[in-house]
């Protein structure tokens, strides 16, 4: 299988290539030349696989310049430390199916995609002998999940931006608990879109990324949706053994569309009308919701919430969907990228017909997050964390009566105990993983929002990790 970029000014390159390129180098992102299809036989044949057989009948589509046994490998290792053993378990509640996504080692649906990407550069590095400096911005969960699925392996260095008190305290502390050598947290003074422009253009100063062997582990590196993908094909598997012959309706809560931009390569791969409707649910930023129901993307003042996983007005993965809504041409994608750049808006509304065939959308206020979480502990005794409950409550306003709906359960509630609090008046059960984590001790650096200080900070650490190459 071979990768392009979205902007088309690169050669097409294998699998492991374009892991290890993240960002493509025109400054657009990777994307396989084809979608592979599943045939109706081949999907009822995955029925009873274990998580990481169907991850592996699912990626193998997307990588060929792997060997089968070590591919499998990786995949086994990805998954052996969650604690649930169907790593993506289905809960059934009312009209509801909550698919609990938060089962690994940081408690976010991050770890499923991070573990296998951390286990992916590991094996790359090793096979060339090569050192990999990995830059990522996070709004929250990326930053932990990234971090353990890299901590403590040889050959790589990380460094995460995270916008400075605006994640949760369990978020930070994630974080910055991690006292690995090669691991390195950076609070950056604005946004999380201050930290992801940063890390775009410092991909795109390709002297340096070249120099300092930068890798991409945000949702920018193709293979952090390619890992997604899986748990939509297990989902719809689970539902059709209890619901025969039924579509699966999915709400999907997204900041940087990664996640739903995987469910939508899902839907392009499945059998015809397996996936009917992908739910795009945003908090009270909303510039999603207002591109789907308007064509209007454009750019606002990012709002602090309850759920800071969404707190983002320019989403990473947006441009590998607007390539194939503009019919897959790159000239036109990255003109218009590159015109909202500059002025932070695209109007896409000559494309509402199709975009509108393609989504459903909604965003849920601050007051209907907290609403929802009381009404959903209420009824069923099940706590939902508020970027799930911003999921559930778009999945109620769109679910059609016979059509199963799952919803995606991306954290697990007790990284947000405050606002759960507020909502349902306790605090959820702390998890093993999280017992005693705000007393121990952290390191962090706190820096301006300045690409030139993030650059000279990487430099200096990569240096002495590396010994400057």
């Amino acid at each position: 299988m071979q990768y392009l970029s979205t902007r088309g000014q690169i050669s097409p390159i294998p699998f492991s290539q374009a892991v290890m390129m993240g960002l493509a180098e025109d400054g657009g992102l990777l994307l396989p030349r084809t979608i592979p299809r599943i045939g109706t036989d081949t999907f009822a044949s995955w029925q009873k696989l274990s998580y990481a057989e169907l991850a592996f009948e699912v990626m193998s589509r997307f990588v060929d310049d792997i060997p089968v046994s070590d591919l499998k490998d990786i995949i086994n290792r990805s998954y052996a430390t969650f604690t649930a053993k169907e790593v993506t378990p289905v809960v059934h509640l009312g009209d509801l199916h909550i698919l609990e996504l938060f089962h690994g080692p940081t408690l976010a649906f991050k770890d499923i995609a991070l573990q296998f990407l951390g286990n992916i550069f590991e094996y790359l590095l090793s096979r060339d002998q090569g050192v990999l400096n990995i830059l990522g911005a996070t709004s929250g969960d990326t930053g932990s999940a990234a971090i353990y699925g890299v901590r403590g392996k040889e050959r790589i260095n990380i460094f995460i931006l995270h916008p400075h008190q605006r994640v949760s305290p369990v978020q930070e502390k994630q974080m910055t608990t991690v006292l690995d050598a090669n691991v390195f947290n950076i609070a950056i003074r604005g946004s999380f879109d201050d930290g992801q422009a940063i890390v775009k253009k410092i991909f795109n100063d390709l002297e340096f990324k070249a120099k300092y062997r930068l890798g991409a582990i945000n949702s920018i590196n193709w293979a952090r949706v390619l890992a997604q993908v899986v748990y939509y094909v297990r989902s719809c598997l689970h539902v059709s053994a209890h619901e025969k012959d039924s579509s699966v309706d999915f709400a999907i809560p997204t900041g940087n569309f990664g996640d739903i931009f995987a469910g939508y390569i899902a839907k392009k791969m499945l059998p015809p009308g397996t996936i009917r409707q992908l739910v795009l649910a945003t908090n009270d930023n909303d510039i999603l919701a207002r591109f789907v129901t308007k064509g209007d993307y454009s750019q606002a003042t990012v709002k602090i919430t309850s759920s800071p996983s969404m707190d983002i007005q320019a989403a990473s993965n947006f441009e590998r969907y607007l390539y194939y809504l503009l019919d897959s041409d790159p000239a036109r994608t990255r003109e218009l990228m590159e015109e909202f750049g500059k002025n932070g808006k695209i109007d896409l509304s000559g494309h509402h017909e199709q975009i509108r065939r393609d989504f459903v959308a909604t965003a849920v206020s601050e007051q209907e997050v907290r609403e929802t979480i009381a009404a959903f502990y209420q009824e069923h005794e099940y706590i939902l964390d508020p970027h799930t409950a911003v999921g559930v409550k778009a999945a109620q306003k769109f679910k059609t009566v016979g059509v199963p709906m799952v919803c995606l359960a991306t954290a697990h509630p007790a990284k947000f105990g405050a606002v759960v609090e507020e909502a349902i008046g306790k605090l959820p059960d702390v998890p093993l993983a999280l017992a005693g984590i705000m007393e121990k001790p952290s390191r962090c650096e706190l820096m301006d929002a300045e690409k030139g200080k993030i650059q000279a900070f990487v430099a200096e650490k990569s240096a002495t990790a590396f010994n400057n190459g």
